[in-house]
């Protein structure tokens, strides 16, 4: 079973329906030019995923407050954080990064390689002249130039219409997706029933 993170998710009512469906991790987003963006602890986070909060260029003390605060097991880094960064925040929260990496080329896949020695994951994302995510899916033959041993996971426009591509990928590498705005009723509001059949697809291949 592929690792699935949802994200952007703000409602409590819409986090206790999609707690019951079948993946693994739950994405909040703490950038403040989001669309998505969560600036009060719902009055319920998901007991059976676990929680990812997404920071963009953030300071430790902003990332540490919200690790306290939502109770936190990863973080992802969307933003322009360096190798450094990553390492500097991994040892003030102790916990697994996740380096988003804006992709459109070859290039920015093999940027990673910076990376290699402080993300646990990486997320491949479509590069955009926005932060957070673009809502478009970039060529995944591009994976191809991706020969670090470290996990990644999809990002970047997928939704029901991509599941036959999701399902089809064999980068040894490849352990997930990102879920976001192509299950959504409004931003920061997923459609349960969209949800559980595209997940009940994919995991029964």
């Amino acid at each position: 079973m592929m690792t699935v993170k949802v994200c952007g998710m703000r409602e409590a009512d819409n986090i206790r329906e999609l707690e019951r469906l079948p993946f693994q991790w739950m994405g909040f987003i703490f950038y403040p030019r989001s669309k998505r963006y969560v600036d009060n602890v719902p009055q319920y986070l998901p007991l059976r995923q676990k929680r990812v909060g997404i920071f963009v260029d953030a300071t430790e003390e902003f990332i540490t407050e919200h690790v306290s605060q939502y109770g936190l097991h990863l973080l992802q880094l969307h933003g322009h954080e360096t190798p450094a960064d990553c390492h500097n925040i991994k040892q003030a929260t102790g916990l697994p990064i996740i380096k988003a990496l804006g992709i459109a080329t070859e290039d920015d896949v093999r940027q990673a390689e910076q990376y290699k020695d402080t993300a646990d994951y990486f997320l491949f994302d479509t590069k955009s002249e926005t932060l957070g995510g673009s809502s478009q899916a970039f060529d995944h033959r591009l994976l191809n130039a991706y020969t670090l041993s470290t996990p990644f996971l999809l990002s970047g426009g997928i939704g029901p219409e991509n599941r036959e591509e999701v399902i089809s990928i064999r980068h040894p590498q490849f352990m997930g997706i990102d879920l976001n705005s192509k299950f959504e009723l409004s931003p920061g509001l997923k459609s349960v029933s969209k949800l559980e059949d595209f997940l009940l697809n994919i995991n029964h291949q």
